[in-house]
């Protein structure tokens, strides 16, 4: 573990209270309301797939969930609201999907559409694809909704049952995607999708370029290393206005009961070296997500979340709302 981020434990500096205060108040619901009025981005999802509480967890971390559920502990999930043509994009079909599509029609201007004009996947692990099964013959039996997929994650879901079952029973209708080319959702809305390296079992692994009338938000909820990408990370910061960025682990150690190889992420403190040397503004841009159950910086008042924004850097939060 890096000393420069060893944690003092019980000093909570003035600083870190006024960033605590802030980032409980500036995204409250009001102001999460007022900001409907503008083609949008809004976090519908915070936690890594296998959800918290995690199946099986007898830690801390898990153990009062059980009984006392935190509503919003959601998977990781963004909603994309088109406010010239009133209409919503999901990016990832978590688990979590029903309560997802249901925040994703309530946010901007009233519709009586219940389900998404469209949803994008990243690949296929258990909490970026599963919750289509939502939109099968047992539950919505949606008409031909658009899910826009790489081409082993488009192959995977058309060979494969029971996905392969919604295709032929156009419950949903693949749209393919390509690396780099760009997808028009509007005159003012376009998403480029681009590979990214992961575990890709079944199909790759995309993150996605959103870029909206004003601005552009990069997503991307999983991967290795930022080493191991083609690209250079702190560059593709610097073009972008938003940065939802993998933040799996606060460092790894607080996974002892598996081999943490197995499971690559970049660990926040490793982010947040890579990421020191850029300007404030520059560190504003980039918000964590993808937290694993057992990461700290779920708790807001925990000593990891603390040093993340005495850092300069932000914590993706349930319904938080990007203008665009």
């Amino acid at each position: 573990m890096n000393t420069a981020y060893l944690l003092p434990k019980k000093i909570f500096s003035v600083r870190y209270l006024l960033l605590l205060v802030f980032s409980l108040l500036a995204f409250d619901l009001t102001e999460a309301q007022e900001n409907t009025h503008s083609t949008s981005i809004i976090v519908l999802g915070t936690i890594q797939d296998g959800g918290s509480p995690h199946i099986g967890c007898t830690k801390k971390c898990c153990a009062a969930l059980f009984t006392h559920p935190d509503e919003n502990r959601q998977v990781v999930c963004l909603g994309l609201y088109d406010h010239q043509h009133n209409r919503r994009y999901l990016f990832e079909a978590t688990p979590d999907l029903t309560t997802q599509m249901k925040a994703l029609k309530n946010h901007g201007t009233p519709t009586t559409t219940e389900i998404a004009d469209g949803i994008f996947l990243t690949h296929a692990h258990i909490g970026h694809y599963t919750g289509l099964m939502y939109l099968g013959k047992e539950a919505k039996d949606a008409k031909e909704v658009p899910v826009y997929a790489m081409p082993r994650m488009a192959e995977y879901l058309t060979t494969n049952g029971p996905w392969s079952q919604l295709v032929e029973k156009r419950n949903i209708s693949i749209q393919p995607l390509a690396h780099g080319t760009p997808i028009s959702l509007s005159t003012e809305l376009t998403v480029t999708p681009f590979l990214v390296p992961h575990r890709d079992e079944y199909s790759e692994t995309a993150g996605f370029l959103i870029e909206g009338p004003n601005k552009r938000a990069l997503f991307i909820p999983d991967i290795d290393k930022w080493e191991k990408w083609d690209r250079d990370i702190v560059e593709e910061i610097k073009h972008v206005d938003y940065a939802f960025l993998d933040a799996t682990f606060f460092s790894g150690e607080e996974i002892n009961q598996r081999d943490i190889t197995q499971i690559p992420h970049p660990f926040i403190i490793e982010s947040m070296k890579k990421f020191e040397g850029l300007a404030p503004a520059e560190k504003q841009k980039i918000i964590f997500i993808h937290f694993n159950h057992t990461n700290p910086v779920i708790e807001p008042q925990s000593d990891e979340a603390r040093l993340v924004l005495e850092n300069g850097f932000r914590l993706a939060k349930i319904y938080e709302v990007f203008e665009m």
